[in-house]
Formats: structure tokens, C-alpha cells, sequence
């Protein structure tokens, strides 16, 4: 453990006042559940669906669903995936994947899901983001930043889109302060260079968005050990904990990460239920 992480352990162990939630997230291409290292070499991990019954009765707070193939492809997000998923959990549902226009989200919450991400559409068109918090409330939208390192950038961090295969020469963190500023309720940042790899996530690009806004960030991409959780949420300052790789593959359960940030003094979430 570094003595950074030590450090700030000694002082903030039982202080984090904010709810921490878990969120599994299922990233899909042709109706199954993938999982990749750097947002390629996809592998199969599962059903969707059996996939989200297991995760609910694991304690999830919330979950993803993440159409991955939809942008690139130039198509919608598949509706029955939406439909099929959010008629057997009770947690809330954050779908996104080829999202562009208002039409599109009013679809995918009346499939059933309660939030939208939405990421490079909202780059090409920022005011999707003010137009959908004005319709459906802030709360419904998520805006997922997807970023590597770049040090042509002030904050050392550009942002991509297309699933991470197109830069675009903008600063994800302005981006994220920006994000906030058009009526955003969640930004959900993913590193690049730590998606998949279970290494950790990107605590200095989660901490960059972090420190930028007010509203709740997802740590996103890398996480592989329980340690790493608890990273994401005192030195990433995150208060949802995002992961795939390490439930798919059954390397730690949810269980297991709630007990062990219980363990650390963190508090965390344990009403399952949607509002609706």
C-alpha cells in the first residue's frame, strides 16, 4: 500500500460522509455481455439477464447497461435489451449507447430504464444534455466521459469518443465542468488506459473530475481489487463504484466490497429499491 494512500486513510477512515454505491455493469454487443482490455478484445461473460437477477441478489445499488457497438455501428440502442433487463431487477438502470436526440431518451426510460448516459453525442451536440435535463430532470441524465492522457491538454487528460477511438482535442476536465453547467446529474468518467485491466481505476482522472464538480461521479474502468475500491472512493472521490471485469469473472463478490468499505469506515448504501 502507498503511503499516500496510508496517509489519507489515517485521516479520513470513518469521515466520509457520502453514501457510496456499487454498480456492476454490463457492457453488450449482439445481445450477450462482453467485457474488453482498453475497450478491445472483447470476450463473452454471460446473459444479460441472468447477469442482472445475479447482480440485484449480490446487493447492487444500482446497474449499467452500456450498448457498446451502438455509436460505432450508427445505430439506436437496442429497446428489448432495455426491456428484457429492467423487468426482472428492482435497482435503478443507467442505460446508454447510441443516444443522440431527446427521442431517444424518452424511449429508453419508457423501456423501463430510470437514467440515460449519453457520451459522444452529447460532444457533438452539448445542448442534448440541456434539453434532457429540461425534459426528464437532471437526475436522469448521465453524461459518460471517456479520456486519455494527453499532455498537450491543460489537464493532462483528452477527450475521445466512438468508444474510445476518436479524439477530439478537447480537455475532458473542462468538459466535465461544462457537462454540470448544461444540467447533467451524474458524470461517469472511464480512463482509457485503465479500462479492463483490473489494475485500478484512474484515481487521477476520477479525482480531476471529481474536484471540478458537485454532482455524483462514477469511478469507472480498472477496478480488480478490493483496495481498489476503496481508492476510487477516497482518493478518486467517487460515490458510485463502477466495475465489470471483477464481478463477471467472479474475482470479488459485491458482498465482499461492501463488507470490506464497511471495514474501512466508509458508509455504504442498502436500499435496493427504485423510486418510481
Amino acid at each position: 500500500m502507498n503511503v499516500r494512500l496510508m496517509d489519507v486513510m489515517k485521516r479520513k477512515k470513518g469521515e466520509c460522509m457520502d453514501t457510496i454505491k456499487i454498480m456492476p455493469c454490463l457492457d453488450m454487443k449482439e445481445g450477450r455481455v462482453v467485457k474488453g482490455i482498453h475497450f478491445v478484445d472483447l470476450k463473452h461473460a454471460g446473459d444479460p439477464v441472468e447477469n442482472a437477477i445475479f447482480y440485484q441478489k449480490e446487493g447492487a445499488d444500482e446497474l449499467a447497461m452500456l450498448d457498446i457497438a451502438a455509436t460505432v455501428e450508427g445505430r439506436k440502442t437496442r429497446l428489448e435489451w432495455v426491456r428484457d433487463v429492467s423487468s426482472v431487477i428492482d435497482i435503478p438502470l443507467t442505460v446508454g449507447g447510441g443516444i443522440s436526440v431527446l427521442e431517444d431518451i424518452d424511449a429508453v426510460l419508457d423501456a423501463g430504464a430510470d437514467k440515460v448516459s449519453m457520451n459522444s453525442a452529447a460532444v457533438r451536440n452539448p445542448d442534448l444534455i440541456r434539453q434532457g435535463a429540461k425534459q426528464f430532470g437532471s437526475e436522469k441524465i448521465t453524461v459518460a466521459i471517456d479520456a486519455r492522457r494527453n499532455n498537450e491538454m491543460n489537464s493532462g487528460f483528452e477527450l475521445v469518443v466512438s468508444g474510445g477511438t476518436q479524439p477530439t482535442g478537447k480537455d475532458a476536465i473542462k468538459w466535465a465542468e461544462q457537462c454540470q453547467e448544461l444540467g447533467a446529474g451524474v458524470i461517469l468518467p472511464t480512463s482509457m488506459d485503465g479500462d479492463g485491466t483490473q489494475s485500478g481505476y484512474d484515481l487521477e482522472f476520477t479525482k480531476a473530475v471529481s474536484d471540478v464538480v458537485e454532482i455524483p461521479v462514477v469511478a469507472s474502468g480498472g477496478a480488480g481489487k478490493l483496495i481498489h475500491f476503496y481508492e476510487g472512493a477516497v482518493l478518486g472521490g467517487a460515490q458510485i463504484l463502477l466495475a465489470a471485469s471483477v464481478f463477471h469473472y467472479h474475482i470479488v463478490s459485491i458482498g465482499e466490497v461492501k463488507d470490506y468499505l464497511r471495514e474501512m469506515g466508509l458508509n455504504v448504501n442498502i436500499l435496493h429499491k427504485k423510486n418510481r
